[in-house]
């Protein structure tokens, strides 16, 4: 069943009704050469009625994808119903500048298009009208709505002080891990390490002074990662890192840069110098652990063996 669609003269009439409202109007034949024109289209683009007219409408404006537009036109042509193009598949079909005063920084206008049959006196479809509708306000919203709902997701996982995840969303990045590891038997491993003497920085120099030393642990951190590692603060001094797709030497040589890196360092906290080191545990994940909570523990355990073993080292995980 068909949709219904206008004649020549209910068309003439809802033409002369839109050339006084805010919305385009394109009438174009089976050649896709233009026929009308309204005034939305001759203030957007610039291009009076007389000097569109007879033109095809891909020559006047290339950029608009031939292809893709020609299958939703032909369907109209063919099936005799309505075709409706919304500005979240595609943001416009002829870029026009966007002059809305709320969004006017948006870079163009964005679009809600209408591609309607045009019947002549014997039912034939010889065109089709097109409108057109700026919809910039309301994307402009979409989008800004969309932006602050990732900033706050964003937000949610991110530890304020070190910008680097927080333990619970680091952890759940472990159970992950994990339960892929369960079906995929990949490569991982897990690496925990805290600041060396902690409490003596912050007894020492103060809890500012103690801020400063835990960023520029996770500064340097950050330097080290790949784009698939996982870096958390585990809670106050204490830091974990998930390397995907690395075997137990080649996260010994991961955690060993970073021992280095941290004990070359000098923080300078007002008129103070401060240095330090830290001590590192990893557990490389193997067939045979429970659960995430083990794998967690094996890698504490080896952390704490650096402590035991006069810190600033690196301990790999072995069963005893």
């Amino acid at each position: 069943m068909t949709e219904p669609h206008l004649d020549i003269k209910e068309f003439h009439w809802l033409m002369d009704m839109l050339q006084t409202i805010d919305v385009g109007l394109v009438v174009l034949d089976k050649a896709y050469n233009i026929q009308v024109w309204n005034s939305f289209m001759e203030n957007h683009s610039g291009l009076v009625p007389t000097q569109v007219k007879d033109k095809n409408l891909f020559t006047l404006f290339p950029s608009i994808d031939e292809d893709w537009f020609k299958r939703k036109a032909e369907t109209v042509f063919l099936l005799k119903n309505r075709s409706f193009i919304a500005w979240e598949q595609k943001p416009y079909l002829m870029r026009f500048k966007n002059y809305r005063p709320i969004t006017g920084t948006e870079a163009f206008m964005y679009q809600n298009v209408t591609i309607s049959p045009l019947a002549s006196a014997d039912g034939q479809i010889g065109h089709i009208c097109i409108i057109i509708y700026d919809v910039t306000d309301i994307a402009s919203n979409r989008k800004a709505l969309e932006s602050a709902n990732a900033e706050l997701a964003r937000l949610s996982r991110t530890d304020r002080l070190t910008q680097l995840f927080n333990r619970g969303f680091w952890e759940e990045c472990l159970v992950k891990e994990f339960n892929r590891f369960q079906r995929y038997q990949h490569t991982c491993s897990l690496i925990m390490f805290d600041i060396d003497h902690f409490k003596r920085v912050n007894d020492t120099y103060g809890h500012q002074a103690g801020d400063e030393v835990i960023k520029t642990v996770s500064e340097v951190l950050r330097s080290c990662l790949r784009k698939t590692d996982i870096a958390g603060r585990y809670g106050g001094e204490e830091f974990g890192v998930i390397l995907v797709d690395t075997d137990t030497e080649g996260a010994q040589i991961f955690a060993e840069r970073l021992r280095a890196a941290i004990e070359a360092l000098t923080v300078r906290y007002e008129t103070t110098t401060i240095r330090f080191t830290i001590s590192l545990g990893v557990s490389a994940l193997e067939l045979g652990i429970p659960n995430y909570k083990a794998w967690l523990e094996r890698a504490d355990q080896a952390l704490y063996k650096s402590k035991h073993l006069g810190r600033n080292k690196t301990t790999l995980f072995v069963p005893e």
